[in-house]
């Protein structure tokens, strides 16, 4: 009888041996887990505000083509949308071709408003193009914050022309290190012509 008090202290032993290597097991899971998300946090966040910069770019590009198109407006220098609207690269706004705005991502097309890559575009009809506006610590543009700006026919690929309307297309650009952050809005913009009919 003492023999079997022996051994059942020690399956007893046994079993609490497991269950603390079980439970030492799970609280360096639960440990390991933890480092990881409380590691990784730190990029996520730098993430997010990179993207936000570039959406505020992109936001100062729509402000900055809003004003400049009002004042065409009020000035007489423009009554309408045509004429002004980017048409080249051959086919930037025809949803059948390669050089399609939206079919390209937006370093794409950067790269191919600028393809000799000096910084100044190659193109005609751009409101705005690589344009800096936000200010460093000395009062200097800073070039890592820019946006470019310009018109795409709406009706572009297909149905009649209509120069009251048009897709203002803003690419807002954060560089950061070596890579390109970058944020897009398109925004319809209509005005009323006189005798048009809508």
């Amino acid at each position: 009888m003492c023999q079997t008090r022996i051994r059942g202290k020690e399956s007893e032993r046994g079993a609490a041996l497991i269950v603390v290597i079980l439970v030492l097991s799970f609280l360096l899971t639960v440990g390991i887990v933890l480092l990881t998300v409380t590691g990784t946090g730190p990029q996520v966040a730098a993430n997010v505000r990179t993207h936000h910069q570039a959406f505020n770019a992109a936001e100062a590009g729509f402000d900055a083509a809003w004003l400049t198109i009002e004042d065409y407006f009020i000035a007489l220098a423009w009554t309408s949308f045509e004429n002004h609207c980017l048409k080249n690269p051959i086919g930037i706004d025809l949803p059948t071709s390669i050089n399609y705005f939206r079919k390209l991502t937006d370093e794409e097309l950067l790269n191919l408003l600028d393809p000799d890559g000096d910084g100044i575009s190659s193109y005609s009809n751009l409101l705005f193009f690589k344009q800096p506006y936000h200010r460093d610590e000395g009062g200097n543009l800073d070039t890592r914050y820019t946006y470019t700006t310009f018109l795409i026919d709406d009706e572009g690929g297909g149905g009649i022309s209509d120069p009251g309307d048009v897709l203002l297309v803003c690419i807002g650009s954060y560089t950061f290190g070596s890579a390109l952050i970058t944020s897009r809005l398109e925004v319809e913009l209509t005005i009323e012509l006189p005798g048009a009919s809508y």
